[in-house]
């Protein structure tokens, strides 16, 4: 019997990140739903919450994490002579370009720059923001709508009354009704149109206090010595009072409220003179007024605490964006591949390494595949039903071979995966959907590491068998001299010699072992590269027994610019020197058959290059030239561009070889790029190391 086929998962909503599938519709806060809703702006009544903390303006996510700039090339000191060249890198993708940002509704477009996120993450814009409006600028509109029909209803009952009356109607209180009802609707509308007048500090600014609170005070006020004893207007002075304690600052807001109780005395003073009674009018009055502002300050109390609540969410949810970014930017980075998949084989979410690992296509867009759908992925589905059939997964993880066809950019393999899972539950309107999160690694990856973990303890225990031979070795050289001393047969004698030759040769393998052993790092005096190569370079000429005339095979250029590098001595010695002695074993011997140049390539690099005219290195020995213990030589140990390696990475310096083409003469030529040091004072050549 057929399986059935699953609903295929919603479309993503925008953006062409992977990471925006994971959790959709789950009640966590999931990275999606945090990007897409922009922060509301800062609101609150108090001006001093508003200040407590800045919250920066919330910031679109990133359609694809920043990619590395290419590194410069490194300029060749050997300007004029032909190099082979290297192929050039695979451009990186082009960055999705951003959608246009939404609008929130009746408002200003959004702005489309913003900070940068933590540890430089770029924030820029990609895709429409739905603003949410803020907690006040809700309360304003809910004010708005409130007084628009507190105006219509008051002009309902005006109208009703003058009908009704028996002698003939007052105008003037209806009019008075008419003009408040088409204020009210008029700010309702207004308010629909266009933001709310609320600052980011909660505030009613000069128009809205104007149009709202300020008209409420004049309307009410006329109409409370306009409508006489058949109107109760007093009551109506609670909407302005609970209108400035909750969007203006609390001195303000009392001062409505203290308005209001002077306008109440004033009325019942007025009433008792005009013939009421003046005690009970002045007693009513001033309940009133005392009730008045207990309401402005409990509200206003009430509303600062509001202010601070929003303030604290909309800091908590800025961290929680920022949170998210950086979670997705790290599992879309990471070396490692991650798959979200069901129990049918359906991948929901995936990163560029798994994508990679697996074989699959390479979009833009991330989009859900089926595992079912190439018979390649045959096996990785099998394993994933038998996960989720059983439950369980082995807990180091499950070795699996996948087949890959061969591809416009790849032939086709068989690559070892192995595979780790996680079993997840999700909830949606449907029900519960049991998921997998799955980590596939490549078994290269893991090998190779292995390896090195294995040569670095090999190189630990290298360096105490050397340390411990010398000794033993010292002993010999010396017994062996003393041998020789008293030797006077050409046939011991010549055993002596042999003797004395290999002690040597292992003494010098024992130092080399011991010299690139790793240790305790040591400060580096600052040196003049040129300075101390043209140094280095006679010394070894004399050494050498190389002629100082133009016949020399030697040639050194190093300049008369001084280039400050930071690198021992004696290390430069045992590099210079190994690369010296190699290039003058395998180069012609002709006059200047081998060349040494220095010099600085920019502020912030210098070059040391070293060629030969000797025959060019074959490509099958080339990938293998800074290996251990490879050597052309029967007598020779294999260990001396390996030291020159180590030694100039202990410095942040990088020594590679780079052949040249068939119409030089120098082809063979090892170049070492070392970090340069500024040099504030050129005259001051002559006081460096």
């Amino acid at each position: 019997m057929p399986r059935a086929e699953p609903d295929p998962p919603a479309a993503p909503r925008r953006g062409d990140s992977w990471f925006h599938h994971l959790g959709n519709g789950t009640g966590l806060t999931q990275p999606a739903d945090l990007d897409a809703t922009a922060a509301p702006p800062l609101s609150g009544p108090a001006a001093a919450a508003a200040q407590v903390v800045t919250t920066a303006p919330a910031t679109p996510r990133p359609s694809a994490p920043a990619l590395p700039a290419e590194a410069a090339p490194r300029p060749d000191p050997h300007a004029a002579i032909p190099t082979r060249p290297s192929p050039a890198p695979a451009p990186p993708p082009s960055p999705t370009p951003p959608a246009a940002t939404r609008p929130a509704p009746g408002g200003p477009a959004a702005p489309s720059t913003a900070p940068p996120g933590p540890a430089g993450i770029p924030a820029a814009a990609a895709g429409p923001i739905v603003e949410v409006p803020p907690a006040f600028a809700r309360i304003f509109r809910a004010f708005a709508v409130a007084r628009a029909l507190l105006g219509l209803l008051l002009l309902l009952i005006q109208g009703l009354l003058s009908l009704v009356a028996s002698s003939a109607p007052n105008l003037l209180p209806l009019l008075l009704c008419g003009g408040y009802a088409t204020v009210g609707v008029g700010t309702l509308i207004w308010t629909a149109r266009s933001s709310a007048p609320v600052s980011r500090a909660g505030k009613l600014g000069q128009r809205g206090w104007l149009a709202t609170v300020g008209v409420d005070l004049v309307v009410f006020s006329l109409l409370l010595f306009l409508a006489g004893a058949g109107m109760n207007v007093a009551a109506l002075f609670v909407l302005p009072v609970l209108m400035a304690a909750t969007l203006m600052a609390r001195r303000p807001a009392m001062a409505v409220a203290a308005g209001v109780v002077l306008v109440q005395l004033g009325h019942a003073t007025w009433s008792g003179f005009t013939g009421g009674e003046f005690a009970s009018q002045v007693t009513q009055a001033g309940l009133t007024g005392a009730g008045m502002l207990a309401i402005a300050a409990l509200t206003s109390e009430l509303a600062q605490r509001l202010a601070r609540q929003e303030l604290a969410a909309r800091n908590t949810l800025e961290l929680a964006r920022q949170q998210a970014r950086l979670n997705r930017l790290m599992i879309e980075e990471m070396p490692d591949g991650v798959m979200v998949v069901d129990r049918h084989g359906r991948v929901r979410a995936a990163n560029p390494a798994a994508v990679a690992l697996i074989g699959a296509a390479r979009t833009r867009r991330f989009l859900p595949f089926d595992l079912a759908g190439r018979a390649p992925w045959q096996p990785l589905l099998a394993a994933l039903q038998e996960g989720f059939a059983t439950g369980t997964w082995p807990q180091g993880g499950q070795e699996l071979a996948l087949r890959l066809e061969p591809s416009p950019g790849a032939p086709a393999e068989e690559r070892q995966l192995r595979l780790r899972m996680r079993f997840t539950r999700r909830q949606h309107a449907s029900g519960e959907e049991e998921l997998g999160v799955l980590f596939v690694e490549d078994m290269r990856t893991l090998r190779a590491r292995a390896q090195q973990e294995k040569l670095a303890a090999m190189g630990r225990v290298s360096a105490g068998i050397a340390h411990e031979i010398r000794n033993p070795l010292a002993a010999i050289a010396q017994a062996n001299a003393l041998l020789a001393e008293d030797l006077t047969q050409p046939g011991p004698a010549r055993l002596a010699r042999m003797v004395a030759d290999n002690v040597e040769r292992l003494q010098r393998i024992v130092d080399d072992m011991l010299e690139v052993a790793p240790g305790a790092p040591r400060e580096a005096p600052v040196i003049d590269l040129g300075l101390q190569v043209e140094a280095l370079c006679a010394e070894w000429a004399r050494t050498a027994g190389l002629p100082t005339s133009d016949a020399s095979p030697l040639y050194v250029d190093c300049g008369e610019e001084p280039i400050s590098v930071r690198f021992d001595p004696e290390h430069l010695r045992r590099v210079l020197i190994n690369l010296l002695d190699n290039a003058l074993r395998h180069g012609s011997g002709q006059p200047q058959a081998v060349w040494v140049r220095s010099a600085a390539v920019g502020p912030m690099q210098a070059t040391l290059s070293v060629s030969s005219d000797g025959r060019p290195i074959a490509p099958d020995v080339e990938p293998y030239l800074f290996e251990p213990f490879f050597s052309t030589r029967s007598r020779g140990s294999g260990l001396g561009l390996y030291i020159c390696r180590e030694l100039c990475e202990r410095y942040g310096a990088t020594i590679e070889y780079q052949p040249r083409g068939a119409g030089a003469r120098h082809r063979n030529a090892f170049i070492v790029a070392l970090p340069r040091l500024p040099t504030t004072d050129t005259s001051a050549r002559s006081r460096l190391i």
